[in-house]
């Protein structure tokens, strides 16, 4: 589940390796390109931590980064 916080959408994800967390960002990549709108995001080993704000709206969090999120979730089904 998504949490707001701090003018940020902010949702972690787990996978079982390193290769599917970075399967995982390769696929937010190319959804975040076609959706012309960029997470902030850091990976350790299994684990991705995904923030979305929208930087032209004043760093707040807006219906593009709504979208963005369901979008992600989609690519876990």
């Amino acid at each position: 589940m998504w949490k707001e916080e701090n003018n940020r959408l902010k949702k972690s994800f787990k996978f079982a390796d390193f290769q599917e967390a970075f399967a995982f960002m390769t696929r937010v990549a190319f959804l975040a390109e076609a959706h012309n709108h960029h997470p902030n995001w850091s990976n350790v080993y299994n684990q991705v931590e995904i923030e979305l704000t929208t930087h032209d709206a004043g760093n707040v969090v807006t219906e593009k980064d709504r979208k963005l999120a369901k979008a992600i979730d989609q690519i876990l089904g």
